[in-house]
């Protein structure tokens, strides 16, 4: 006898805690790649591999035994070089043992930093366009999401400091800033720090400050951390990840460095949430940054992926924006569509075989602005291959 066909209803009824999330712009675009076979320079990843001396520290923590649970709050070795890191680079020193935290990826510390902060109510002050995790992380947490959007023109994006000043309440708990700026390519300049700091003192709002794309900044230009301003450091929760500096993201292993108080908190949502990252890379990562070279060079590294890729653009009729940092570049496209971004996307991916990101998707409620984001985080021949195949248009 044939069994009876099972129903996918469901039985129950579920009130969905975020009704207006669906699959990512980041999936659709990735899954229409690969159907249309074209060059994916959507999603933020390298096509190359890791240095094969990290997977061999990996591999040694592996075979001497460093396989169980590791400290709530990290391996030590790892805590450790971070501090060191940190205060060599930016010249501030955090206590390794109760001022930073190893996380399962940066998206997994900024959402337990807003967790451990965010109530009822709060506002949360997010600049778009703005990372995807942001805003959901935020309504989970029950807070309200207050939106300033970037001025973008001839010189890229900037941030409206006058509008942001506007946005802030007495419900403003939290400002989440992002430099280098995902997706626009665009990084923050000392004049924005100290700008900043100007708006929050003598008030209770955080900073989160995600700063994942730390190392790659670019034309002799430095990265400008919360952790070089004392007043904002004071009052932030900083996001770096090792999956962006050393070409794993798959790895997902991150870390959050804040206040004592601040990290106290942060490890009570944390305990709960993930409690612990995978221990082999935590030691294998701790033995790779004895040797600073990988880090201090990224940006060289990128830099030139970035100037191949722009040389190659600048033959077509895109628009180039400017790329300060991070492995993204944006482009104008009005010289050669005007269909809406998420339209002229698909039409590159299906037509042209290069897959790109619309910078609408960045926006909660969509802006179109007629740009598109690359990642040139490639093999130097993927980054040909999408520069013949752009010269079409």
């Amino acid at each position: 006898m044939k069994p009876p066909a099972q129903s996918t209803r469901l039985p129950v009824r579920i009130e969905s805690k975020l009704p207006a999330v669906g699959t990512t712009i980041f999936t659709v675009m990735s899954s229409l790649a690969a159907e249309k076979k074209a060059v994916n320079l959507g999603q933020g990843f390298p096509d190359f591999g890791c240095d094969p001396a990290l997977i061999e520290m990996v591999d040694a923590a592996m075979k001497s035994g460093l396989n169980q649970y590791p400290p709530m709050t990290g391996a030590a070795p790892l805590r450790v070089a971070i501090a060191d890191k940190i205060e060599g680079i930016y010249g501030y020193r955090y206590d390794a043992d109760s001022e930073i935290t190893v996380t399962a990826g940066a998206t997994q510390a900024i959402f337990t930093a807003i967790q451990c902060c965010v109530h009822a109510g709060d506002e949360v002050l997010i600049i778009e366009p703005a990372y995807d995790s942001y805003v959901p992380s935020v309504l989970l947490a029950g807070g309200v999401p207050v939106f300033v959007q970037m001025n973008v023109g001839a010189n890229g994006y900037t941030v409206p400091w006058d509008k942001v000043a506007s946005a802030l309440t007495s419900k403003t708990r939290l400002i989440i800033v992002n430099t280098p700026h995902n997706p626009s390519g665009s990084t923050l300049q000392e004049g924005d720090m100290t700008t900043l700091a100007d708006l929050v003192r003598g008030t209770d709002i955080l900073i989160l400050a995600d700063e994942v794309y730390e190392h790659m900044v670019y034309d002799g230009a430095r990265h400008e951390s919360v952790c070089r301003y004392p007043d904002l450091a004071a009052r932030s929760f900083v996001v770096s990840s090792f999956g962006k500096t050393y070409h794993v993201t798959g790895w997902k292993v991150g870390f959050v460095a804040a206040p004592a108080a601040l990290m106290a908190e942060f490890r009570k949502v944390h305990q709960f949430n993930v409690f612990t990252v995978n221990t082999p890379m935590q030691h294998g990562i701790a033995a790779y940054m004895a040797n600073p070279a990988p880090y201090r060079e990224l940006g060289a590294f990128y830099e030139r992926k970035r100037n191949l890729f722009r040389a190659g653009l600048e033959k077509t009729r895109l628009r180039l924006l400017p790329a300060q940092g991070t492995y993204f570049q944006c482009v104008d496209y009005r010289a050669v569509s005007d269909l809406p971004e998420a339209e002229f996307a698909k039409w590159l991916t299906c037509e042209i075989g290069v897959a790109a990101i619309p910078v609408s998707a960045f926006y909660a409620e969509p802006r179109e602005s007629g740009i598109v984001r690359f990642c040139f985080a490639k093999k130097d021949e993927t980054l040909e291959l999408a520069l013949k195949r752009l010269a079409a248009i």
